[in-house]
């Protein structure tokens, strides 16, 4: 096994390193000037070389040094994240849950009592934004995120993909004719503005090519850049917007909305389960994974 210097004079070098000051790093570590230096002769020792070259007041490192500070640096973040991960593990703090506001209100939160009955003990905090969150250092146990499933060093599980629908309000079709495709051009279309997050979502010019209808200008009607908001105006009775029919699937139950024509467009993005990998490891965290993956099970076998 190979031996390793003091904890204590790697503490000295880390922080009289970063500061390039051996005052700076006494203060730091509330120690005094003369108890760095002594840390650091005891690692140099240790190593048989020089970290730092002493020119009058100043420090500069070595090659050596150079080489061993960002290691050393990255080994005491290790030290403090696993520290930190372990104190969190067995903690009585919530399950911090991220996803998109329409997410949430359509699918998790009718489902929540589910999981708040399999498991009575877990808190559970909501946090509805489509926001980027750094999963390792915020307070965000886990995510639910709509894209191509590229999570760098975070793990991730696929939960379902879906198709777009066409919906609209029941009193919508009460007031106008929407018998039959050419009746479309009649009525307002409510657009998704996605264009940034997936440039290959599927619009409404894609939808009626599909179905073979050429005479709509589906460049007018409403734009909305949150889902939650093109569903709200579907259900007031708008226009005609296109949907995850997973997301609209109890409105469409509950007569809220309709679905006037039959025809589906596959999406490319997919949903995913996303942490960190020290957070994926937490007893909350592997109770939410396994009861999400079985709640949504039926949506990946159709």
């Amino acid at each position: 096994m190979i031996r390793l210097p003091p904890l204590n004079s790697l503490r000295a070098f880390e922080s009289a390193g970063r500061h390039l000051s051996f005052t700076s790093a006494a203060q730091e570590l509330n120690v005094t000037p003369g108890a760095i230096s002594q840390q650091i002769r005891v690692l140099e020792e240790f190593l048989n070389t020089s970290l730092f070259k002493r020119r009058n007041r100043l420090i500069v490192l070595t090659d050596e040094g150079q080489i061993c500070l960002p290691l050393v640096s990255q080994g005491f973040g290790n030290l403090i994240e696993a520290v930190e991960a372990v104190r969190k593990f067995g903690s009585n703090d919530p399950l911090t849950i991220s996803s998109a506001p329409t997410f949430i209100s359509k699918w998790l939160i009718p489902r929540l009592d589910k999981f708040k009955i399999k498991h009575p003990e877990i808190d559970v905090r909501i946090d509805a934004s489509s926001r980027l969150v750094d999963f390792v250092n915020e307070d965000i146990d886990v995510g639910i995120r709509f894209s191509d499933g590229d999570y760098g060093d975070l793990e991730s599980i696929y939960l379902f993909s879906f198709e777009l629908i066409p919906v609209c309000s029941p009193k919508l079709v009460e007031k106008k004719k929407l018998s039959d495709l050419g009746d479309i051009k009649n009525h307002t279309l409510l657009h998704s503005q996605y264009d940034e997050t997936d440039p290959s979502w599927p619009d409404w010019a894609m939808w009626l090519a599909t179905v073979g209808v050429a005479d709509v200008d589906t460049s007018h009607g409403i734009y909305f850049n949150q889902s939650e908001m093109l569903l709200e105006a579907a259900i007031e009775g708008q226009g005609i917007g296109l949907v995850g029919e997973v997301l609209v699937a109890s409105d469409v139950a509950a007569g809220r909305l309709i679905q006037p024509f039959e025809t589906k467009l596959p999406v490319r993005f997919c949903y995913h389960l996303v942490s960190s990998r020290q957070k994926a490891r937490s007893a909350k965290v592997a109770a939410f994974r396994e009861w999400i993956v079985e709640e949504s099970a039926y949506l990946r076998d159709s």
